[in-house]
């Protein structure tokens, strides 16, 4: 492991680094190239050199590290306070300035956030004072399996609170290992749909706080507190959540129509608008490969011969027409 990869605080412990701490603690001494993995250890005094044998490192008794530790994390405190006392000293005189700001402290805002670390502590914070619902789309891009994983503790202590969650996903999405293993874990009162199609990523706190991406790569988010747009995110919310497929807690069965599954109904359609292959990836949350294997077994089942045919075969078949009939049955009290 390189230090790149090891970077944490100096007054925090990984699990490599605690299990060669009392390694050395147990034999008196590691050698020195054993500490390379966890730098921690060095850096935060835990292990020093051996004077008599400069390949080893030995270990400083843990009744002298810890109040070393403690010392440090009190100094990181108080320069924290000191910290803040001085923000406030000098923004006190700019909260008295009127005229000098088009949106006055109590006019809802609209904030933009940059960089994945500021986005994340903002909707945490967000979280952190929720106590009614958090209201979730997650479209699949590829990369957000970490960021479910790294949400669940957050998620789990809005649940404690007596909180709900209800979160949408894509189709492509119910089977994944991730997100079933997520729902193993949370307890509380969770909810997922999915749908073929999803808006971008969304996030609604209680009602009075939305986040949405800002740019492409979503290393920009935007913080709305509108009551007027985070209404209707809400709606937006609601009314796809109405059209989408239970799959958390009670997982509805997807029916076939003719031997056409739903993946392959929705592939159609977005034929039928002329999409290229790598936008209807794009649109359902597939790679290229696995739309393209779609689209092969739905040009097989239908007769087709090439993409032009297929597009003439999906009209007259009928099929898009008999699946709307199907869902508007399905939605029908």
């Amino acid at each position: 492991m390189s230090a790149g990869a090891h970077e944490h605080r100096a007054d925090e412990l990984c699990e490599a680094g605690l299990n060669l701490y009392a390694r050395a603690l147990r034999e008196g001494h590691v050698p020195k190239e054993d500490a390379d993995p966890a730098p921690c250890l060095i850096n935060s005094g835990l292990l020093q050199p051996d004077l008599e044998n400069m390949d080893r490192l030995r270990p400083v008794a843990p009744a002298i590290a810890l109040p070393r530790l403690l010392h440090t994390t009190a100094e990181d405190i108080a320069r924290q306070r000191r910290r803040e006392a001085r923000l406030a000293e000098a923004f006190e005189p700019l909260m008295r300035i009127e005229g000098g700001s088009t949106a006055s402290a109590d006019t809802p805002t609209i904030s933009v956030l940059s960089g994945f670390q500021r986005i994340n502590l903002a909707i945490t914070q967000a979280m952190a004072h929720a106590t009614t619902e958090l209201l979730a789309i997650q479209p699949h891009n590829g990369r957000n399996t970490n960021a479910l994983a790294e949400s669940m503790e957050r998620d789990q202590a809005l649940l404690d609170r007596g909180a709900r969650i209800r979160t949408l996903y894509q189709h492509t999405l119910r089977h994944s290992p991730v997100v079933t293993a997520r729902y193993e874990l949370l307890k509380g009162d969770v909810e997922a749909r999915t749908l073929d199609e999803v808006t971008e990523r969304l996030l609604v706190v209680d009602g009075t706080v939305a986040f949405i991406p800002a740019n492409k790569d979503r290393t920009l988010a935007l913080e709305v507190r509108n009551p007027a747009l985070v209404d209707y995110l809400v709606t937006v919310f609601e009314r796809l959540w109405r059209l989408a497929t239970p799959m958390y807690p009670q997982a509805a069965q997807q029916p076939t129509l003719n031997g056409i599954t739903p993946r392959q109904h929705s592939i159609a359609g977005l034929l039928i608008e002329g999409l290229t292959d790598a936008a209807i990836a794009d649109r359902l949350g597939l790679n290229i490969r696995t739309a393209r294997v779609h689209i092969a077994k739905l040009a097989a089942t239908l007769g087709s011969e090439s993409r032009a045919q297929l597009g003439y075969l999906i009209a007259e078949s009928g099929i898009l027409k008999q699946a709307d009939q199907r869902d508007r049955a399905q939605r029908e009290p």
